[in-house]
């Protein structure tokens, strides 16, 4: 199985700065142990963000990533609330 590689774009790391120490490991695990191994396993989303996932971090708060599979790179590119930040 392929190992992928996660990257963070500009407002993911801005988003992950915000994110409490228990939320960021809770994170970390979620893009380590789920993510990374299987990219597919979030959500396939739709409209504007078609071609992105989501995947659940907590009751309010996603992780929305995208897959580069000729690379094998994984972006974060949101990992808070999309609802009235």
């Amino acid at each position: 199985m392929k190992k992928y590689e996660i990257r963070f774009t500009k407002e993911a790391v801005k988003d992950i700065r915000k994110l409490s120490d228990r939320e960021t490991g809770k994170l970390q695990d979620i893009l380590l142990k789920q993510v990374a191994q299987n990219p597919r396993s979030g959500k396939r989303l739709v409209g504007d963000l078609k071609g992105f996932f989501s995947i659940r971090l907590s009751y309010r708060d996603r992780i929305v990533y995208s897959i580069d599979d000729e690379e094998n790179i994984i972006y974060v590119h949101r990992a808070r609330t999309h609802y009235g930040d």
